[in-house]
């Protein structure tokens, strides 16, 4: 029974991922969906708009919203600084970076060595958690990144942003 359990865990690919640093957490997301990660750049504050949005920066030309989850998460806003990077997600649609304290090494796990997230978590953190992995060097926590592009937060955005002008925005004739 236990060559057939070593056989399956081969059959698997091994989960790559991207690790970073939030607030002393390790948190990590599948290289698969990371674009990239950079150096932070000049990033413009955006009136009216979540503590959770850090703002807009240009990225080679394109304008991309760079997200600081450390408010999402229910925590203090993240403070730039010489470590601080900027995490591009990978999706075919919207480009979206991740604001976070600093990045942590690459790692490679089997999937057996990832659990489910607690069912202490409320449910804004347990949604964007695929998994926890234990390491070595603590515990990290693996983004589901579907989850933080798809959430209604991020649609609420694009919505703001298209809708229709209302009569006191119309222009005078």
């Amino acid at each position: 029974m236990k060559e057939a359990d070593d056989e399956a865990e081969e059959l698997e690919p091994p989960l790559k991922l991207v690790c970073f640093y939030l607030r002393d957490q390790e948190l990590a997301l599948p290289i698969d969906c990371v674009r990239e990660t950079i150096r932070v750049r000049p990033i413009a504050r955006v009136f009216l708009t979540p503590s959770w949005l850090a703002g807009i920066f240009s990225l080679r030309g394109e304008i991309v919203p760079a997200v600081d989850l450390a408010p999402w998460l229910g925590m203090p806003p993240t403070i730039v600084g010489d470590e601080t990077r900027l995490v591009v997600l990978r999706h075919p649609t919207k480009v979206i970076a991740i604001l976070v304290d600093g990045l942590a090494e690459l790692r490679v796990l089997r999937p057996s060595d990832v659990v489910a997230p607690p069912s202490t978590l409320s449910t804004d953190q347990a949604v964007l958690l695929s998994g926890l992995a234990a390491t070595p060097t603590g515990t990290v926590r693996i983004l589901a990144p579907n989850a933080i592009l798809g959430s209604e937060r991020l649609r609420s955005l694009g919505a703001a942003s298209t809708s229709p002008t209302t009569e006191r925005e119309a222009p005078l004739e």
